[in-house]
């Protein structure tokens, strides 16, 4: 259920994510072990859900089809003053949990649990721009391969 903005009692620990909520463009770059890389366009929108307490978003390339979208819940938790992600892709089997927390001027989201490991990070965050870094480990976090880039926009219009 959409919701027309962050409760008002944790507005502040909400802007986290808060400040994605709208719709972006992306560039996106995935690089593959090979050391090869593929690119692609896409939009993602970011929304206020469960009466302000979450949000939601899609995710998607340009001209794919529905099965090729990408959707992610993210809760803020006060007991741990962290927020819980859960990334779903059902088309490709892919879903991901992760644990995210505003460290310095990025938002940092980690897998605890799951092999590979995953970090997604959101930097150089500004009203209008963002980049995103999605990294795995098969080392248990010793050392990070960059899986994919993306570079957002905030569109101006619908």
């Amino acid at each position: 259920m959409p919701a027309d903005g962050p409760v008002q009692e944790d507005a502040a620990k909400l802007a986290t994510f808060g400040q994605f909520v709208g719709s972006w463009d992306i560039q996106g770059i995935w690089y593959l072990p090979d050391g090869s890389c593929r690119t692609g366009k896409g939009e993602w929108h970011f929304d206020w859900i469960l009466g302000g307490t979450g949000i939601q978003d899609v995710l998607f390339a340009s001209g794919a089809p529905p099965s090729q979208f990408g959707s992610t819940f993210r809760c803020y938790d006060k007991a741990i003053d962290a927020w819980h992600l859960s990334w779903m892709q059902p088309a490709s089997g892919e879903f991901v949990n992760l644990i995210g927390r505003q460290i310095g001027d990025r938002v940092v989201c980690e897998s605890a649990d799951s092999q590979p490991q995953r970090r997604w990070s959101f930097t150089e965050i500004t009203p209008h721009a963002f980049r995103w870094l999605g990294e795995v480990s098969h080392d248990n976090g010793a050392s990070w391969f960059l899986e994919q880039e993306m570079g957002a926009v905030r569109r101006l219009g619908p």
